[in-house]
């Protein structure tokens, strides 16, 4: 009877399955496509180079034992192997190995492998059904607020968590600084996947902690297991992967990790501090599969959006804050995120602590340090008081309804150097100056810019002043 691939194979998988464990055998052996039979030439093919490698060093034996159990002695192996498609995930593109050449004493002296696997996160043994995500159940997307700083950045998130591995925006990578939310935002994309497809396998894991896992891996000869257990990882979230810099061997083992979930369809998201073409002492191969998907960024809350944080904040911890109040820690804290909810957190604390009702007064207190520390920055406080001085106002008429030239002039000229100095935004600018809005700030900017070109005299105050602030900017 003439014999053809797919029950070579199927006969091959039935012994296969019986030698190894479960896991190992989901892992390494069902992805596998038996491609074709000719001359007892049996071609089996592969998702990755990392796939074939695995194989060939941890299952050979095994796998020229069952050939030759099939088509004799003169059966042979050979690997047709997924290589990078760079953008046209329709266009797989191969290149076919053949097996390495092994005695028989390797094949008849191949021992079954345990039937489990160890994850690095544990110290005992599990199950897949039972693996840990390591997500924070706390980060959701009902309670990240959304603004003009992070809507990109959410949008695709939502977009990956809804249909993971099966949008353009894989892998994910979202930047930006410290406190700005790259960490509650991947970790919701990872807990409405696990929402919504309670079967696949969602893992958070920073890359601190996976660097420290491969060199355990490597101190305990464990590196099977680890490289076993993250690739049956269906969604994969790393965080900080700037932390791989310098890392040769952890960052080889997830080129490898990173090519086969890839090509197997799973979905990767990763942060990071900046973009990935300003990560240095990364491997260009790894750099170059980062860009594969969607960069996004994330930037400094602006001021409505800072101020929607406070109140989802209040409204999910149910406290009353006063308008103004809020207003108040909108305005004066424009870092981050976990800066804000931290000042929110002390103002609370000081409320309950000293048995106070929350008001202007006391978040002014609870804000002294943060307001101690940019002493040194040109802020909005600094350039109106400049501002007042040098043009011999006082400093509450700035925000004042008055309509006196002279203090229009100074409203106009301060409003002017906010713009140039700081990062607030129109409207955030205008709350400073009494409440007025953005069209007022735009006016402002653009009389003092005609009045420079127009005025000399003016220009030369423009100029004075300018010196005094970059000279304060250093």
């Amino acid at each position: 009877m003439i014999k053809d691939c797919s029950t070579v194979w199927s006969n091959c998988l039935q012994v296969i399955k019986e030698s190894i464990g479960d896991q190992s055998y989901k892992t390494w052996f069902e992805p596998i496509k038996p491609i074709s039979l000719r001359d007892s030439v049996l071609t089996i093919q592969v998702p990755s180079q990392f796939f074939y490698e695995w194989l060939e060093e941890h299952y050979v034996g095994l796998l020229k034992k069952v050939i030759y159990q099939e088509l004799g002695s003169e059966g042979r192996l050979e690997y047709s192997i997924i290589v990078d498609r760079g953008n046209d995930s329709n266009k797989p593109q191969t290149v076919n190995i053949p097996t390495k050449k092994i005695p028989a004493a390797v094949v008849n002296s191949y021992k079954p492998e345990q039937s489990f696997i160890k994850s690095p996160f544990e110290s005992k043994t599990i199950d897949r059904n039972f693996l840990n995500s390591q997500l924070n159940a706390a980060y959701t997307f009902e309670n990240y607020i959304e603004g003009d700083c992070n809507r990109l950045a959410r949008s695709a998130g939502y977009a990956v968590a809804n249909k993971p591995g099966t949008t353009s925006f894989n892998p994910l990578m979202v930047y930006g600084g410290v406190g700005l939310g790259k960490t509650h935002l991947v970790q919701a994309i990872g807990n409405q996947i696990k929402n919504t497809y309670p079967d696949k396998f969602v893992l958070y894991v920073s890359s601190e902690k996976f660097v420290n896992q491969f060199i355990e891996s490597l101190k305990t000869n464990n590196v099977q297991d680890f490289a076993n257990f993250y690739l049956l990882v269906d969604i994969l979230i790393i965080d900080d992967v700037q932390f791989l810099s310098g890392k040769e061997k952890t960052q080889e083992m997830f080129f490898h990790i990173f090519n086969h979930l890839h090509q197997s369809g799973k979905q990767i998201v990763m942060t990071s501090d900046c973009p990935p073409r300003d990560l240095k002492g990364l491997e260009e191969r790894l750099l170059s599969r980062f860009k594969w998907g969607l960069t996004a960024d994330l930037q400094s809350p602006d001021f409505e959006t800072r101020m929607a944080i406070i109140q989802k904040k209040m409204q999910s911890d149910g406290i009353d804050i006063p308008d103004n109040v809020v207003e108040y820690l909108a305005y004066s804290v424009d870092t981050n995120v976990r800066e804000l909810e931290g000042v929110l957190i002390s103002l609370i604390a000081q409320s309950s602590l000293n048995r106070k009702e929350v008001d202007l007064e006391l978040a002014k207190q609870a804000l002294k340090h943060i307001i101690e520390d940019v002493e040194t920055e040109v802020n909005l406080d600094f350039i109106q008081k400049t501002v007042a001085e040098y043009f011999q106002v006082s400093l509450d008429s700035l925000k004042a309804k008055t309509r006196k030239k002279e203090i229009v002039t100074a409203r106009q000229v301060a409003m002017y150097f906010a713009k140039e100095f700081t990062n607030h935004s129109l409207k955030s600018i205008g709350y400073h100056f009494g409440g007025r809005d953005h069209s007022t700030v735009i006016h402002s900017v653009q009389t003092v810019s005609d009045l420079i070109d127009t005025d000399k005299k003016f220009k030369v105050s423009i100029q004075e002043l300018q010196k005094k602030f970059k000279s304060k900017a250093g």
